[in-house]
């Protein structure tokens, strides 16, 4: 199974006051999308979104451990650590499910507040694992596929760098006994790894990408 990283930049900051005065930082929008070509070429057929969609709502949402974290994650599993909001509702609207989620007061919690009340642009990042099948010069999103989190939050995913070290394709991921674990990692993407590490220019690491992209 590969983990598979999906961007959306169309997001939403919001403020709520609250009966005590203070403030109540959310980020709401469209976190997944069902049916269509994605930036990344992959489709996600909506019958099995909606089937992982219910899943995560009644196992994690339900449950007050729907977590998602700051920045780009480097596998399937939350780092508790790094967490910075918890995702109160994801729901089906046509084919795109619709989230909120409301930033929590941890370290990074309280960085993407300071970011929000600066007026930085964020996006957000869901994260799952699954096969994928070329049909039709398009990646589709086999039924195996996994909801790891329905959105971390990112800064500027338009940018060459971050849209880099977002994309994990080049890892492979094998379930086993209910343990996640990596397998060998390609030359290809520790290049990548090491050029966006050295602050290689945007088109130095893009042409590596490109590379990768064509082993994949």
């Amino acid at each position: 199974m590969k983990l598979i990283c999906e961007v959306n930049e169309e997001i939403k900051c919001l403020t709520e006051e609250a009966e005590d005065g203070k403030k109540n930082y959310f980020i709401e929008g469209v976190f997944m999308q069902g049916g269509i070509k994605n930036k990344n070429g992959r489709v996600y057929p909506v019958d099995i979104l909606k089937k992982e969609v219910d899943r995560y709502k009644k196992e994690y949402i339900v449950e007050n451990r729907a977590y998602g974290e700051l920045g780009h994650p480097q596998g399937p599993t939350i780092n508790l650590e790094r967490v910075s909001h918890m995702i109160k509702d994801l729901r089906q609207e046509g084919d795109n499910f619709v989230g909120k989620a409301k930033i929590m007061d941890t370290p990074y919690g309280n960085i993407v507040k300071n970011l929000m009340s600066e007026g930085a642009r964020l996006g957000v990042s869901s994260r799952g694992m699954g096969t994928l099948t070329k049909r039709n010069g398009v990646m589709e999103v086999g039924n195996d596929f996994y909801l790891a989190t329905a959105g971390d939050i990112v800064a500027d995913p338009s940018a060459p760098q971050a849209f880099v070290e977002g994309i994990m394709e080049g890892k492979e991921w094998v379930w086993d006994n209910g343990i996640i674990r990596e397998v060998q990692i390609s030359q290809m993407h520790a290049q990548i790894e090491e050029a966006a590490a050295a602050k290689r220019t945007d088109q130095e690491v893009l042409k590596i990408f490109e590379k990768f992209l064509k082993g994949l």
